[in-house]
């Protein structure tokens, strides 16, 4: 599989359909600052990304799922020290099927992303984990693997049927 993303793709494909990683027919990666900036710049590359690939009309949702996985991994992925440090630990990647979009969100924690029932113990619950369930009410399905290898770290993709 030499195909650009084949990587990336591999620990999606356990969570997804059947899906050929050679058969991506469009695919996109930027790589994010530890900063919160790093949201609206993510936002800048999914519109771009989607007009080019004539999805405009899929951006409103798309655009917030990757609003909130950008921002929950620049939130709890990533070491305190790192959000003042202009190092890019965080990628985005945007792939596209015929019947199917994915984005995807690269950081480098091994942790588990809580979503909002998980946290409902929690003091700030009412501000955590409403982004995951942003993104469960907005994709047609989502989850999360660790990365083995080099890589390390983990991915969070989030799923858009199109039509």
């Amino acid at each position: 599989m030499g195909t650009n993303g084949s990587t990336m793709l591999e620990p999606l494909r356990q969570g997804l359909p059947p899906i050929d990683p050679s058969a991506v027919s469009n695919a996109a990666s930027v790589a994010l600052p530890a900063r919160y900036e790093a949201v609206r710049g993510a936002r800048q590359f999914t519109r771009s990304t989607l007009t080019e690939w004539q999805l405009d009309d899929r951006f409103d949702d798309v655009a917030l799922v990757v609003s909130e996985l950008v921002t929950n991994a620049l939130r709890h992925a990533l070491p305190a020290d790192t959000v003042r440090d202009d190092a890019a630990p965080v990628r985005l990647h945007l792939m596209r099927w015929s019947s199917r979009l994915v984005c995807a969100v690269r950081d480098p924690s091994q942790e588990s992303p809580v979503s909002r029932e998980e946290e409902a113990y929690e003091d700030f619950s009412a501000e955590c984990g409403r982004g995951l369930f942003l993104v469960e009410s907005f994709a047609d399905s989502w989850g999360w693997h660790p990365l083995a290898g080099t890589l390390g770290g983990k991915v969070v993709w989030a799923l858009f049927r199109l039509a």
